[in-house]
């Protein structure tokens, strides 16, 4: 016990930038080094540069993701939030503008709506004009967290455009649909996200709270409600962070009598995801991260959703084997982050690249390993931010 404290302390240490009793420069703090990495790739224009890779060998294609953009304005916000300052003010206020200009338009003829559309001119892939339901809630996630932190004005006819959209695409029972083609007729149910439905959950719960309407409230309890049900029972549960995310969210606004039950149902489910994450992670996470391969964005999304849920867990052992895995993975987190060079402050895909014996191994695998892309950074900063947000003291 006495050495499994002594890292827990150890890691908050370095979180913080202090060491020895001395406090550091800030810039060596982990959370510092990869926010100043994310600010530095913020071009004029206020796009990310969304993937490079350290190994000059590996060509890296064309590619982009407002999905990621919006998630990484979410965490930039999360850093202005803790640490503010003009300078991340500013490159939020950039990429806000980016997301605005090229991916937030109509949809058809519903004049009571707007979406965050996954555009092949800014996506440089082949999928046709999309909007993805968890590209709008992110983009409610994104614009709601920009107005709270100050670095911009928002909009409320345009946030609550977009939770409409998000509303047109739940069905009665709480489910959603994924996705948005107008040259396919639009709602297309051929296939089911595992994050967007949590994902616009939370956009809905955020605009709620600077526009605490009803409806927006009840479309999200509704869609987590059914994500509970229909999930309860179930042996192999997902890793779904965002939900989580989500339920930490509404849970913590005020509670009324009437939906004690639902508030029940929410909790219930908290903790199943939470034991399934716990119950297949890796025995070393704090050297091969949850999923045993070494793949860094893997631990950060499960890393956030077990902080999330760690306030809304009643069973002292289940939340004490939470707290473990959390202090393992957070380890492996300050373990791999870069360092020096240009992506100093980023993450990698992975740790390391695979031996041939390992089972996770791939040629594809090993040539990505040492890519870094926006989301890599932007989830592992953001377990970083939360982390810290709940050791004692802060």
């Amino acid at each position: 016990m006495i050495r499994r404290i002594t890292r827990v302390m150890i890691v908050l240490l370095i979180l913080t930038g202090v060491a020895n009793g001395v406090e550091t420069v800030a810039a060596i703090s982990p959370v510092h080094e990869a926010a100043r990495y994310l600010i530095q790739i913020c071009d004029a224009t206020g796009q990310f540069e969304y993937r490079v890779n350290t190994d000059p060998s590996v060509r890296v294609t064309p590619k982009y993701n407002i999905l990621r953009h919006a998630g990484t304005v979410y965490s930039l916000c999360m850093y202005e939030d803790r640490y503010p300052t003009a300078l991340t003010r500013a490159a939020v206020a950039r990429a806000v503008g980016f997301m605005q200009r090229n991916a937030i338009g109509g949809v058809g003829s519903h004049t009571n709506m707007l979406a965050v559309w996954s555009r092949p001119e800014i996506n440089l892939g082949d999928d046709p004009l999309q909007a993805k339901l968890g590209g709008t809630g992110l983009g409610l996630v994104a614009l709601t967290s920009a107005h709270r932190v100050g670095a911009i004005e928002a909009d409320l006819g345009q946030l609550r455009k977009l939770a409409e959209f998000i509303r047109y695409m739940q069905e009665k029972n709480g489910r959603f649909v994924s996705k948005y083609i107008p040259s396919e007729g639009g709602r297309t149910d051929f296939w089911a996200s595992l994050y967007y439905p949590g994902e616009a959950a939370l956009g809905l719960i955020m605009l709620y709270e600077i526009d605490p309407n009803p409806a927006w409230l009840d479309a999200a309890m509704r869609a987590l409600l059914y994500l509970s049900t229909s999930r309860h029972g179930d042996k192999d549960l997902p890793p779904d962070h965002w939900t989580l995310l989500a339920m930490h969210r509404l849970l913590r606004l005020p509670r009324s009598f009437e939906r004690k039950r639902q508030y029940e149902v929410l909790e219930a489910h908290a903790a199943e995801l939470c034991h399934s994450i716990i119950a297949v992670r890796a025995m070393n996470t704090r050297t091969v991260g949850f999923t045993g391969d070494g793949r860094t964005c893997a631990s950060a999304t499960r890393l956030e959703g077990l902080i999330a849920a760690l306030p809304l867990l009643s069973d002292p052992r289940l939340r004490a084997r939470t707290q473990h895995a959390v202090d393992q993975g957070i380890e492996f987190l300050l373990g791999t982050q870069l360092r020096s060079g240009f992506c100093a402050g980023g993450w990698p895909r992975a740790a390391r690249k695979l031996p041939k014996g390992h089972s996770g191994y791939t040629s594809s695998f090993n040539r990505r390993a040492t890519e870094v892309r926006i989301d890599y950074v932007q989830h592992a900063m953001s377990a970083l931010l939360m982390y810290e947000a709940v050791k004692p003291g802060h």
